[in-house]
């Protein structure tokens, strides 16, 4: 397996990247929406592995004070082979120099980013477009 890396826009296509949120699984992404944040995000990865969308990241970031890392997407065919390690680290080291770095993870992977040094903050707040969901799904508690 030969992974192609890349961070330009010119060549995404914005469905596929739509398909492989659903299929990470991380949630319905309607293309435009993604063509709008990842082209305002500072930092993004995207892999294909032949010319196939395999992974995706980005970070969204001021240049100075903070760098927000998310919309980390692994292919479920490629999980667990260190790939999403590889993005994560990538944004990580794009983002050095930051003050601070911020992601928040999906119920249950926070083992997984504390490997690079993300601590759990007591202080980080939301207010999500869904909160009922918001709830559900485990990012808010009461």
């Amino acid at each position: 397996m030969t992974l192609e890396w890349s961070d330009g826009l010119e060549q995404v296509d914005w469905e596929e990247l739509s398909a492989l949120f659903k299929a990470a699984p991380l949630g319905d992404k309607p293309a435009a929406s993604l063509q709008t944040v990842f082209g305002n995000s500072r930092y993004r990865w995207f892999v294909r592995d032949q010319g196939r969308l395999v992974g995706v990241g980005r970070a969204l970031a001021d240049g100075v004070d903070t760098s927000y890392i998310c919309d980390v997407a692994i292919l479920p065919a490629y999980q667990g082979m260190g790939l999403g390690k590889q993005i994560v680290g990538r944004l990580v080291e794009q983002s050095r120099g930051h003050k601070k770095i911020l992601l928040y993870a999906v119920p249950g992977k926070e083992p997984f980013y504390r490997k690079f040094g993300f601590q759990r903050m007591k202080t980080a707040m939301a207010i999500f477009a869904n909160p009922v969901d918001a709830r559900a799904n485990g990012y808010v508690e009461d």
